[in-house]
């Protein structure tokens, strides 16, 4: 079976950044359960697996625009600390997660730390670079329709919600 829009996916990835290696699923040994087409995966590693069977190794180069996006200029916001869950240990440089009026997460990058308020530079952290996917695909099988409606993969033994 092809991977493809509705399909679920399970496969180990690892990605390095500028020769780097920024994360992977082999060092959790657990692999990363998609089901394509939802939005789950940055865009130019989804049409990179688009049409790989089980079993198939890849070597994937994604651009920023089909990856986090190019970095923009002018993206610094002032956010008070209270809206960050560990803004008194925060410092500049680190990742956090800043929660959205409007639902949602957005990773942001610590600017400047004040008083009472956070500087967080609102460009994913990835935003600008290349990034490189070595990825194996373990598994592709028709999404549920459970798993269609959620927009997300049910892996094998995860708790039904």
């Amino acid at each position: 079976m092809k991977a493809g829009k509705d399909k679920v996916i399970s496969l180990h990835y690892t990605l390095t950044v500028d020769g780097e290696k920024v994360e992977s699923s082999l060092d959790r040994n657990e692999p990363l359960w998609v089901l394509l087409g939802h939005g789950q995966l940055i865009p130019g590693l989804e049409k990179a697996l688009d049409g790989h069977e089980a079993g198939a190794s890849l070597q994937v180069e994604v651009a920023p625009e089909e990856g986090y996006g190019v970095r923009q200029d002018g993206q610094i916001q002032r956010v008070p600390k209270k809206y960050f869950q560990n803004g008194a240990r925060l410092k500049v440089g680190d990742t956090t997660v800043l929660a959205l009026k409007q639902g949602g997460q957005r990773v942001v990058t610590v600017h400047k730390v004040g008083m009472s308020a956070i500087d967080v530079d609102l460009n994913h952290p990835m935003a600008g670079k290349t990034l490189h996917f070595d990825v194996t695909v373990n598994e592709v099988r028709d999404g549920s329709e459970e798993e269609i409606q959620h927009g997300h993969a049910h892996p094998p033994g995860a708790e039904a919600h």
